[in-house]
């Protein structure tokens, strides 16, 4: 079985203390992908992942879980695909349409970004989601996952207690990254579908994305090495 990779959300309230870190995991570059996410982005701009392009080989995920009209999302992509990043989030429910011209502007544009789609947040439990889409959550994620398959995503969002069933749902190839992974059972904090590793590599993950179990560490170099040792055993 494939190990999933590593992605380290830089999520921590000032640009510096988010290069500290990084700076601190350089010599795992190779091996992680690092996530910037709205608040980071929003707050330092593009010079923020040029900052963390100087300091390692890391694979740049940028986590703005796009969601608009099929135009604004196309041409935001195509000013994303300037920045030189890895990864991108989208949301599924954006519809088809969004996806099938993001996926055309990735097939036709060399060295485009890997789009994901998000299915349903990690933030929601049962009750909270059947509140805004009337429906149970894997339905509707699966139901997604296949949306995003069929437009031509190169994969989704998702927590680990819905990426097998959406393998099963659409192929083994497409992607799924699970948020909410705390590694060794530490707290959940406001995520509610969490899971640790051995549930994500029983869940075929292809990515995990691991914050503040890492950041909040007094050692987040070690964690990240430890992390990195699991998912390889």
């Amino acid at each position: 079985m494939k190990a999933p990779k590593l992605c380290v959300a830089l999520d921590l309230p000032t640009k510096e203390s988010n290069l500290v870190l990084a700076q601190s995991l350089k010599i795992h570059s190779t091996n992680l992908w690092l996530k910037v996410g709205l608040r980071s982005f929003v707050r330092d701009g593009k010079e923020f992942l040029e900052e963390l392009r100087n300091i390692g080989d890391f694979k740049l995920f940028l986590d703005l879980k796009l969601y608009d009209i099929p135009n604004t999302m196309l041409d935001t992509l195509d000013e994303i695909h300037k920045l030189g990043i890895d990864m991108l989030t989208i949301h599924a429910s954006s519809g088809v349409k969004a996806m099938k011209a993001l996926a055309q502007y990735k097939q036709e544009t060399p060295n485009a970004p890997l789009i994901l789609a998000v299915t349903a947040l990690t933030s929601f439990d049962e009750e909270t989601f059947m509140q805004i889409y009337n429906a149970p959550i894997l339905n509707h994620a699966r139901n997604m996952a296949v949306l995003a398959y069929t437009s031509g995503c190169d994969g989704v969002v998702c927590s680990c207690f819905e990426s097998k069933a959406i393998k099963e749902a659409t192929h083994e190839s497409f992607l799924t990254l699970t948020p909410g992974i705390r590694p060794f059972g530490e707290e959940s904090s406001d995520q509610k579908r969490v899971a640790d590793l051995a549930f994500a590599k029983e869940a075929k993950s292809d990515f995990i994305v691991v914050g503040r179990p890492i950041y909040k560490a007094q050692d987040p170099k070690g964690v990240v090495t430890k992390i990195l040792e699991s998912l390889q055993s």
